[in-house]
């Protein structure tokens, strides 16, 4: 028997009883520094998710971004977002003083990345030059276990980090050759050289690790759990593809010879080219996954559940010559499948996963899915083609699954309600059972049929309680410019909201 034969039917589903939860990204919470963090507003937040009868809380990738001020394309799958490293809470461990830390002069309704990088680029200045002097015996051995236990990734990070300061944040690939190839003497140089650079970006990987490690502990103690995200990819500029070459599919320069992407579909004709090189899985599989792994358990101390993004690339993605003006040169290839969640449910004893299975779906994915009793995703936004057979209909539902309202890569409810015509409205008000819906109905609505539905999670995001419109979306796919940004003001939070929450919560036996 292969190992990719192996009986999986002990698999125990990861829902066990019917909940619901919020969708929020950290960078979305209120607070006076510009973004949010991971201090005292997402502890409040954590604190009005269990007033509200919510069990759980589901954010985007926490992974240090790059290109675009996306999560989904980190410059490490491992290196955590010093973003979002609480002022605050700096100032509670001493690390700082009151009259060290400024209030910069940012908007409070969105991030400005560059002025919220500059003031943390600072903040973490002082705490740098502050850290032998002020520090507690705590803080320095628990320091050095977290730089001994993390090794294996933050070595190769903090330079990458520093040598892509020093060039300014241009690709790697056009850094000098014996970087770009990683000729250890260069590499050995370059630490000697950059050597205070790299020990306090050390340092503020181990203040968002501590501070993300704590805020889990606070949710617990509050009896709520926290859901991340695991894009699927990499950044073609990221420590991860110049550390790793050999797990990809490069070519001779380090360069791609192939680029991920989809193929065209309702939305694209020409499909979809992202750019991020594709993984080696016959190069991983020899490694039993350890990189996978590695990357997984990361993020699970600081999470209890993974989404895992693009679930359908564990069976098949779709791979474009590097080069190619769009997609549709492109070619499914077969990715590890069974074998691959086999290894990781030996090595963590569970499969702590919910598979984001959207997009071109073929019956491979939803095998594989199932195979293992992975919670599948349900979208209502993307239930209204006419089709009875949708599997986004809440008639189609299974247990085992997960229901969103819409996902941060979706206009908000009311905003996509307001792009509908007349005519694409009327298979919403048939499954509603009204004559019509009004553009302010319509978010609750859906609320109500995500919660009242037979999927064992439900989940919302915050824009939609709230009723907000277009002007709070969080990302537009295909477009570049304005995504990542939106923030959540105090005052949006009303308390009637939370409250018919509740209600809601209580009366679905959520």
């Amino acid at each position: 028997m292969t190992v990719d034969d192996e009986i999986t039917d002990h698999a125990s589903p990861v829902l066990q009883k019917r909940g619901a939860g919020l969708l929020l990204h950290a960078t979305s919470l209120p607070g006076p520094y510009g973004i949010g963090d991971l201090g005292a507003a997402a502890r409040d937040w954590i604190d009005l998710l269990a007033r509200s009868g919510q069990s759980w809380w589901q954010m985007l990738p926490l992974s240090a971004i790059g290109y675009g001020d996306s999560p989904y394309q980190p410059v490490s799958s491992f290196a955590g977002n010093w973003l979002l490293i609480s002022p605050e809470d700096l100032l509670a461990v001493g690390l700082v003083h009151d009259n060290e830390l400024e209030v910069p002069d940012c908007s409070t309704d969105y991030v400005d990345y560059p002025a919220v990088r500059a003031f943390k680029q600072r903040l973490l200045q002082t705490v740098y030059a502050n850290f032998d002097p002020r520090a507690s015996e705590e803080l320095r051995q628990d320091f050095a276990r977290f730089s001994e236990q993390e090794q294996h990734w933050l070595e190769e990070y903090t330079l990458f980090q520093a040598l892509s300061d020093r060039y300014q944040g241009a690709s790697y690939l056009t850094w000098p050759a014996e970087l770009v190839h990683r000729e250890e003497a260069a590499l050995s140089e370059a630490r000697r050289q950059l050597t205070p650079e790299i020990e306090q970006i050390r340092l503020a990987q181990y203040l968002v690790y501590r501070q993300a490690e704590r805020l889990k502990e606070y949710a617990h103690e509050q009896g709520i759990q926290l859901i991340g995200d695991l894009p699927f990819f990499v950044s073609p500029d990221s420590c991860d593809a110049w550390a790793n070459p050999e797990l990809f599919l490069l070519d001779e320069q380090f360069r791609p010879k192939y680029v991920a992407g989809v193929p065209p579909d309702y939305f694209s004709a020409e499909g979809q080219l992202w750019g991020n090189p594709v993984f080696d899985w016959e190069a991983l599989r020899e490694t039993r996954y350890q990189w996978n792994l590695n990357r997984i358990r990361a993020l699970l101390q600081h999470v209890d559940l993974i989404r895992l993004d693009h679930f359908r690339g564990f069976a098949a993605a779709w791979h474009v010559p590097a080069g190619a003006p769009n997609a549709l040169a492109g070619e499914w290839v077969t990715g590890p499948g069974s074998d691959f969640f086999n290894a990781v449910q030996r090595e963590l004893g569970s499969l702590p996963f919910i598979a984001e299975d959207l997009g071109v779906i073929t019956d491979d994915v939803n095998e594989l899915r199932d195979r293992f009793q992975l919670p599948g995703t349900r979208v209502l936004q993307f239930a209204f083609d006419g089709d009875p057979a949708n599997p986004y209909l809440p008639q189609n539902f299974n247990q085992n699954s997960v229901v969103y309202t819409g996902t941060h890569d979706n206009n908000t409810t009311r905003g996509w309600f307001c792009s509908l015509s007349a005519e694409e409205r009327l298979p919403i008000y048939q499954l509603l059972q009204r004559a019509e819906v009004s553009e302010t109905e319509i978010a609750p609505l859906f609320l109500e049929q995500a919660w009242s539905s037979v999927a064992m999670l439900s989940i919302a995001p915050l824009q939609d309680l709230l009723n907000l419109g277009e002007e709070a979306r969080m990302n537009t796919p295909g477009s570049c410019e304005g995504n990542w940004r939106w923030r959540c003001t105090t005052d949006l939070l009303s308390e009637s909201a939370f409250q018919s929450l509740q209600k809601l919560t209580t009366m679905e036996k959520r």
